[in-house]
């Protein structure tokens, strides 16, 4: 059979691949813990313990015996650097021998910069119940590489965007009690684009986009204890199912691959990610001061596949580790109008060697933050941070194959490397009662 006999099989192949390279673009690997300025300068650290519409992310029961209205809003900047390098990737065309991939060896800094905004407002029904919302980008970002990039065939421009809206309640049960329960409705919108091999290393790549979006659900159930000198809160926010449906566009393949240029509406794919369990406590040392601790804990093994709809009916394995956070910090209040606070984070990365690819290169991380407050009037506090985050070095290594299973299939070895990741994090809001 000849190649473009079967190009419908190619179109296929290549759909199985794009959607294959959006596996990383929704993992914890790239969820962005921006949602309070407040929570950033202790490193997130007692987030699930705290009260009002700063933490309602985190665990709905924060806004349970609030006696004013209240709202927060912050913006963060996230400022990512890093060198993704080839160490010997290589391809083996139809017929030919495993020869080098080609194209520039390094590709720096390929995670762009960007600002996530959040904001949360709650009001008292009564002096025990209260209702609010939160509206947060829990995955939001975009990578960049050149187009001759040694990654180009796993990467070329992802961008991913992510609303997540959160109407919430929450109850004052006793004096010492508070309970919390949200509805999670998320929107996903996502770009997906790499090159695609023709069948001489002479020619011109070929390119390929995906794009797709959709909405979905979840929720979030969380309880607070509370004494005159310490709080714990207790939450849980369940895996969402994600069911997006989009479109794909397969352009400048030539010679025998030439009748896989298709353009395709309707393609489907579906996939979980994780819940998390989120342990937090915080305790009054002094007057003064109040320790901060938080766990998170990710069944990121929920994610062990993306199931891909007609007409390709077939799942892609994924083989996600679950994983976890660890956090502690301070608030300090240096006057009654100021307090300034700190924190550390430890977060290990659900990848794993051999599985982990270029489109969104990850690594366990340490995040080192500071940040305060100031009390401008009665009803206005301002809130700034600055987080600086440590990528440890890691392997790129998953194998791949443009046009799968069929008489064109190309396999590529990537051997690539991270290293110098970091990034700083700056997180300016504002919070008001009314």
């Amino acid at each position: 059979m000849t190649f473009r006999t079967k190009a419908p099989l190619l179109a296929v192949s290549a759909l199985v691949s794009a959607f294959g390279f959006a596996r990383t673009a929704y993992a914890d690997a790239f969820y962005l813990e921006a949602q309070s300025a407040r929570g950033a300068g202790r490193a997130f650290s007692g987030e699930g313990a705290d009260t009002g519409p700063s933490s309602l992310w985190w665990n709905p029961a924060a806004i349970a015996g609030i006696r004013d209205g209240s709202a927060a809003i912050s913006a963060t900047a996230i400022l990512p650097k890093g060198d993704v390098i080839d160490n010997g990737t290589v391809i083996r065309r139809p017929g030919q021998a495993f020869a080098p991939v080609g194209g520039n060896g390094t590709s720096r800094d390929p995670i762009n910069n960007g600002v996530v905004p959040s904001g949360a407002v709650a009001y008292p029904l009564t002096d025990r119940i209260a209702i609010g919302v939160s509206v947060t980008s829990p995955f939001s970002f975009t990578t960049n590489y050149e187009k001759n990039s040694w990654a180009r065939y796993s990467a070329d421009k992802t961008r991913l965007r992510t609303i997540d809206i959160q109407p919430s309640i929450g109850v004052a049960v006793t004096d010492w009690l508070r309970v919390g329960g949200a509805l999670n409705v998320e929107y996903t919108d996502a770009t997906l684009n790499n090159a695609l091999p023709n069948v001489s290393a002479a020619l011109p790549d070929g390119f390929q986009q995906l794009k797709g979006d959709g909405w979905d659900f979840g929720w979030t159930a969380g309880v607070q204890l509370h004494n005159d000198f310490a709080t714990v809160g207790i939450s849980y926010k369940s895996s969402i199912r994600h069911n997006l449906k989009g479109s794909l566009d397969i352009s400048g393949l030539v010679g025998p691959l030439a009748g896989s240029n298709v353009s395709l509406d309707g393609a489907k794919a579906s996939f979980n990610t994780p819940g998390q369990v989120i342990v937090a406590g915080r305790v009054r040392a002094t007057n003064a001061l109040t320790l901060n601790a938080q766990v998170v804990a990710y069944n990121w093994s929920k994610f062990d596949t993306i199931d891909l709809g007609a007409p390709l009916n077939t799942a892609i394995p994924e083989n996600y580790r679950d994983s976890w956070s660890l956090a502690g910090g301070f608030d300090y209040d240096v006057t009654p109008k100021a307090t300034i606070r700190a924190g550390v984070q430890r977060t290990k990365t659900p990848t794993q060697n051999g599985l982990r690819d270029a489109r969104v290169p990850d690594a366990d991380r340490w995040t080192y933050a500071a940040g305060g407050s100031y009390q401008l009037t009665s009803h206005i506090a301002l809130d700034a941070a600055a987080s600086y985050v440590d990528f440890s070095d890691t392997t790129i290594d998953r194998v791949t194959a443009a046009y799968a299973g069929t008489a064109a299939q190309t396999p590529i070895i990537t051997n690539g490397f991270l290293q110098n990741a970091h990034a700083v994090v700056l997180s300016l809001g504002g919070r008001v009662t009314f």
